[in-house]
C-alpha cells in the first residue's frame, strides 16, 4: 500500500506516530511561512502542516499527493471540534505529487450555486464532495444489508434478462434493434414481472434480485430512464407474509444505516381511507390538516359551484393573513395542476372574507367553522366536482400548505402500508384499465364476482409509504387461468391479444403454477430517503438530467448511416 493510514481515521491516540497519507488537496492556507493543507481521501480529511513553505510551494486544489509526517496533537485553542480529526495535525517531512489537477470547473468544497448540468458533466469531481460520496456509501451499505436479510431467509438470487420482448406495463419501452434479425427488436424490461412469475412456476419459491428497469417516460426529480429496484417473489404466501418480509428489509436497512428503529408491525390504512382523509394514496402523516368531506353539509346549497358530486375542504392554519397576491397565486397553482381554480374563504374576526363567502347561505356560514375545524385567522380551501380528482387537488393543496407553513416535521419518519386499492379504474373511454397490472389478484372476497362490479372490486395489493413517498409496492398474483381470463375480459383484452402479449406466461400457467405474490422496492428512492437527498439523482453515481441527457458522456448521440444500416433499424422483418 502507498499509505499507512487513511486521513480521516487519525485521532489523538496516534500522536507521535510516523504516517504516510495519500489523497487530494482539499484546501490550502498560507500563514506566514507555515502552510496548512487539508488532505482528503474517502475516509475524511486531516490537517497537514508544512513548516517549510517551499515544501508546499507547488500544491494546488485537487492535486493528488502523498505525504509522510508525524501525527501531533494540535496546540491548545487550535482544535476543531466539528471534525473527527480536529484534535490532531500531521507535520509533514516529505511530500510527493502523484498527479496534478487542471484548474477546476467549480470548487469541490462549497459547490453550492453550481448548476446541476455542470456537476453532472464533471460527475467524477462532484462525487469527491463529502455529501455525494457519503450518499453512495450509504447506498452501498444498505445494499449489503438487503442481501444479508434475503440470504438469511433462504431467497435465491436470479438475474433475469435485459433483452426481452415488449410487453405492456404502463410506460413506453426502450427498444433495441437486432442486427442478426433485421427488422426485429428487443425491448428493455420495465420490470422483471413476467420472469419472476415464471420462476415461481419453476419451483424456486423464493426469488429476489437488485435489478435495472427501463422506462421511456417523462422525467422528474424522482424518475430516471433507468432505475434500480429490489424485486421479490414468493410462493405459497398471502399478503401478510409479503408485508412482514418488507418490514424486515426496511427495518434492518433503517436501523443499521441511520439508527432508526422501525415500529413493527407498521400501521395499515385502506386506499379509500387515505384518499378520503389525505387526498393521496401515499399520505404524509408527519402533519395534520386532514381533508373534510362537506358534500352532505352543502347538499342544499344554492351556490352552483358546490352543487356537485363531491365538495371537500382543507384548512390552512393562519392562511387568512395572506396577501391578495398570495391568494391569487393559489389560483395559478391550481390551474397548473389542471384545475379551474381553488375556491376559498378567510376566517376573520368579524366573519368570513373572500369571493366565495358572499355565495353562502346564513346557515352555511354559521356552521362552516364547526364543520371544518377552522379557527379565526385560518383560510379554508375548497374543491368541488368529481370525487377522485377533487380529493387529489385538495391532497396536493394540503402538502403545499404543509410546506409553506413549515408544518412538516422533517426529523420524523412516517411509515405505513396502504392496502385494498381498486383493481380497475375508468380509462376515460368507457372501458377499464388495471390500477396495478393485469396479473394482480382480487381480494379473496372478490374472487368470484370482480368482473360484475369492476368499479368496486378491490385488489389484493399493498404499498409501503414513507414520508409521503411510495417506496415499495406489490400484490398477490393471479395463478388460475380462468381468473386471469376474466381480468383480461374486463380490460377488453381478447384471447388472441393476450396470447400475443403474454403467451409465454399463459403457456407456463398450464403446468401447475403455485399461488404466489411479491413486492418491489424503488431502491433509488429508498436510498435517497436514507441519505437525506432531494432527488434520486443524489444517490445515483452517473444519472441523467430531467431531459434524459447525460452531460458526462453526451448521450444519447446520433448514429451514423453505416450503423443504422448494420443494425437493421429500417429493415422490414421477414414474414
Amino acid at each position: 500500500m502507498i499509505r499507512t493510514h487513511q486521513a480521516g481515521t487519525l485521532r489523538p491516540e496516534h500522536a507521535g506516530q510516523q504516517v504516510t497519507l495519500a489523497g487530494w488537496v482539499a484546501r490550502r492556507r498560507d500563514h506566514g511561512g507555515v502552510v496548512f493543507i487539508d488532505l482528503r481521501d474517502s475516509s475524511g480529511s486531516a490537517q497537514v502542516v508544512f513548516r517549510e513553505e517551499d515544501d508546499a510551494h507547488g500544491l494546488r486544489s485537487e492535486y493528488c499527493v502523498k505525504v509522510v509526517g508525524e501525527v501531533r496533537v494540535r496546540p491548545d485553542g487550535n482544535e476543531n471540534p466539528d471534525l473527527p480529526t480536529g484534535g490532531i495535525e500531521v507535520v509533514a517531512t516529505q511530500v510527493e505529487v502523484l498527479s496534478e489537477a487542471a484548474p477546476l470547473p467549480f470548487p469541490i468544497e462549497g459547490a453550492s450555486g453550481v448548476s446541476e448540468e455542470a456537476r453532472l458533466k464533471y460527475r467524477y469531481l462532484d462525487i469527491r464532495r463529502q455529501q455525494l460520496g457519503d450518499a453512495l456509501r450509504i447506498r452501498s451499505k444498505a445494499t449489503y444489508l438487503v442481501n444479508e436479510v434475503m440470504n438469511e431467509r433462504g431467497f435465491v438470487y436470479v438475474e433475469t434478462p435485459n433483452l426481452t420482448r415488449s410487453t405492456p406495463e404502463g410506460a413506453r419501452d426502450f427498444l433495441v434493434p437486432v442486427r442478426l434479425q433485421p427488422g426485429n427488436w428487443y425491448a428493455l424490461p420495465q420490470s422483471p414481472q413476467l420472469f419472476k412469475q415464471l420462476l415461481m412456476v419453476a419451483g424456486l419459491e423464493r426469488y429476489y434480485q437488485l435489478t435495472k428497469c427501463f422506462r421511456d417516460e417523462d422525467l422528474r426529480a424522482d424518475r430516471q430512464p433507468e432505475f434500480t429496484q429490489i424485486d421479490i417473489e414468493m410462493s405459497f404466501v398471502d399478503q401478510d407474509d409479503v408485508m412482514e418480509l418488507g418490514e424486515a428489509i426496511i427495518g434492518r436497512v433503517w436501523k443499521e444505516t441511520i439508527g432508526y428503529e422501525l415500529p413493527s408491525p407498521l400501521p395499515r390504512m385502506t386506499y379509500a381511507d387515505a384518499m378520503a382523509r389525505f387526498g393521496s394514496d401515499k399520505p404524509d402523516l408527519r402533519f395534520g390538516c386532514e381533508l373534510v368531506d362537506l358534500t352532505e353539509f352543502f347538499k342544499d346549497t344554492t351556490f352552483r359551484v358546490f352543487q356537485n358530486e363531491y365538495v371537500g375542504a382543507v384548512v390552512m392554519p393562519g392562511g387568512a393573513s395572506q396577501t391578495r397576491k398570495e391568494l391569487d397565486g393559489w389560483q395559478d397553482w391550481a390551474k397548473s395542476r389542471g384545475a379551474r381554480g381553488l375556491a376559498y374563504v378567510l376566517v376573520q374576526e368579524d366573519g368570513f372574507g373572500g369571493p366565495v363567502a358572499k355565495n353562502l347561505s346564513e346557515t352555511e356560514i354559521a356552521g362552516l367553522r364547526e364543520a371544518t375545524g377552522a379557527e379565526v385567522g385560518d383560510a379554508i380551501f375548497f374543491a368541488a366536482g368529481a370525487r377522485h380528482a377533487s380529493r387529489e387537488l385538495l391532497g396536493a393543496a394540503r402538502l403545499e400548505i404543509g410546506r409553506r407553513k413549515e408544518l412538516i416535521d422533517e426529523s420524523q419518519w412516517s411509515f405505513l402500508w396502504v392496502v385494498d386499492a381498486p383493481m380497475f379504474e375508468d380509462d376515460g373511454e368507457g372501458g377499464w384499465t388495471a390500477v396495478h397490472h393485469p396479473f394482480t389478484g382480487p381480494k379473496p372476497e372478490w374472487n368470484d364476482n370482480f368482473q360484475d362490479h369492476p368499479g368496486e372490486a378491490l385488489a389484493y395489493a399493498y404499498d409501503m409509504v414513507c414520508n409521503g413517498m411510495e417506496i415499495g409496492g406489490g400484490s398477490i398474483r393471479i395463478h388460475r387461468a380462468e381468473m386471469q381470463q376474466r381480468v383480461f375480459d374486463v380490460l377488453g383484452i381478447s384471447k388472441e391479444e393476450a396470447e400475443s402479449k403474454f403467451g409465454f406466461l399463459l403457456e407456463a400457467f398450464k403446468y401447475g403454477p403455485p399461488p404466489h405474490g411479491g413486492i418491489a422496492y424503488g431502491w433509488d428512492r429508498v436510498c435517497m430517503l436514507l441519505a437525506g437527498g432531494e432527488s434520486i439523482r443524489d444517490v445515483i453515481a452517473f444519472p441523467k438530467t430531467a431531459s434524459g441527457f447525460d452531460p458526462l458522456t453526451a448521450a444519447p448521440t446520433p448514429i451514423t448511416p453505416a450503423q443504422r444500416k448494420e443494425a437493421g433499424v429500417d429493415a422490414t422483418p421477414k414474414a
